[in-house]
């Protein structure tokens, strides 16, 4: 079981050389702590993340969008989107969770209910539930 504090991330982060920490992986998933200094470098990269804010504030450009960010905020970027924080206060800082394949993951269609509801229905019906007749 992994258990991550913000404590420990900082530490961390105090003696890592670069801007970021991995601090847990297991299988795809990757979590690392964030806290760039004045610019954020950043590149896209390959696979799918989230970012979780844990402090300070500022601007998120997402592609062609761009809003602003606080502590509790959670954004989500597609890999290989062009994305970065910029105008953000002098103690930003955040969670990085990377997951899924490279290239990321497809995204899904939206479903209506009724749709939804076909689909759990059709299920159902190819499902074997392991009943022997008596």
């Amino acid at each position: 079981m992994a258990h991550l504090t913000l404590k420990d991330a900082r530490d961390k982060l105090a003696s890592a050389p670069e801007a970021f920490v991995e601090l847990f992986k297991h299988g795809s998933l990757r979590i690392e702590y964030y806290q760039p200094d004045k610019v954020d470098k950043q590149t896209p990269h390959t696979r799918d993340e989230v970012y979780m804010i844990a402090s300070g504030s500022g601007q998120f450009v997402n592609g062609s969008s761009k809003h602003a960010f606080g502590p509790g905020d959670v954004l989500f970027v597609p890999a290989k989107q062009e994305h970065r924080f910029v105008d953000f206060t002098e103690d930003f800082a955040t969670w990085v969770i990377f997951y899924r394949p490279e290239g990321g993951e497809p995204a899904e269609p939206t479903l209506t209910a009724e749709e939804q509801m076909a689909l759990y229905e059709e299920s159902l019906k190819e499902t074997d539930w392991g009943h022997q007749p008596c």
